[in-house]
């Protein structure tokens, strides 16, 4: 596949993975690309653990599924993502950013415009609509045949201090060389992000995986091969939009946007 093509088509995998284990060749194809990423003075911050044993996937399956409900019954969630969902296209086209929620059980789709509101916050939980997404959560992690840890080391990684800067951008660069590498080898991922959103899940993982004091878990990634045909979550969104250029890319200085490149271009 050409380079520019894996880019255009590198997205998240919301959905289900096969149950295949991912092989020996393909893990370590993804953790030398990885190892591949550029780093402030090649310092190399990263580290990773992959993670194919059934009991411990089963395990962070659970606390993820668990902490989505979480989240999801109390508002949090809503509260702290809500400039990033869509309703309609019409918004999403405007937009260009965030996540449109395309898909939804008949019962909620009237009541879209309520959910940053107590009422619809009332109404979603008298639903078990946190329930519901939570259980799926936990469906999608435990089916996902590996997961992968992804840390940073305590002497590079610095909050306050600019190697921190450093060590996180190094981090960025390591995981879309992943995330790519995924696209070509017939794979997809997803950030396993919930347990990071209620206090204490996220320790729970760290004690999973046996996390060293000199080392910080940074995120959790599924990942897995992509079936044939990839059916959609009862509920789920989509995010394939992008900004135009003329919406992010400035010329000579911040006060002139870049102009003539919003159209494709010709033959």
């Amino acid at each position: 596949m050409e380079f520019l093509d894996v880019v255009r088509r590198r997205k998240t995998t919301n959905g289900a993975f096969l149950p295949d284990p991912v092989s020996e060749e393909h893990q370590r194809l993804l953790m030398e690309v990885a190892g591949r990423a550029p780093s402030q003075l090649n310092s190399q911050p990263w580290r990773f653990v992959l993670i194919d044993e059934r009991e411990t996937i089963e395990r962070i399956a659970a606390i993820s599924g668990e902490s989505m409900t979480t989240a999801m019954s109390n508002g949090t969630f809503f509260e702290r993502y809500k400039p990033y969902f869509r309703f309609s296209s019409d918004e999403m086209e405007q937009r260009r950013d965030g996540m449109l929620f395309d898909r939804l059980p008949a019962p909620l789709r009237p009541f879209t415009k309520q959910v940053f509101t107590k009422r619809g916050q009332f109404l979603m939980n008298s639903l078990r609509v946190p329930q519901t997404l939570g259980e799926e959560n936990r469906r999608l992690v435990a089916g996902s045949p590996l997961l992968l840890g992804v840390m940073l080391d305590r002497s590079e990684y610095r909050p306050g201090e600019l190697s921190s800067f450093y060590s996180v951008f190094s981090m960025g660069a390591a995981m879309e060389n992943v995330w790519l590498t995924t696209v070509e080898v017939g794979m997809g991922i997803q950030f396993v992000s919930f347990p990071m959103e209620v206090p204490g899940a996220w320790a729970q993982i760290e004690s999973l995986l046996a996390v060293p004091d000199d080392l910080e878990l940074m995120a959790v990634y599924r990942l897995g091969y992509l079936p044939p045909e990839q059916r959609r979550p009862a509920i789920d969104w989509s995010s394939h939009q992008r900004k135009l250029p003329s919406q992010y890319v400035f010329r000579g200085t911040c006060a002139t946007p870049q102009e003539g490149w919003d159209s494709p271009p010709g033959p």
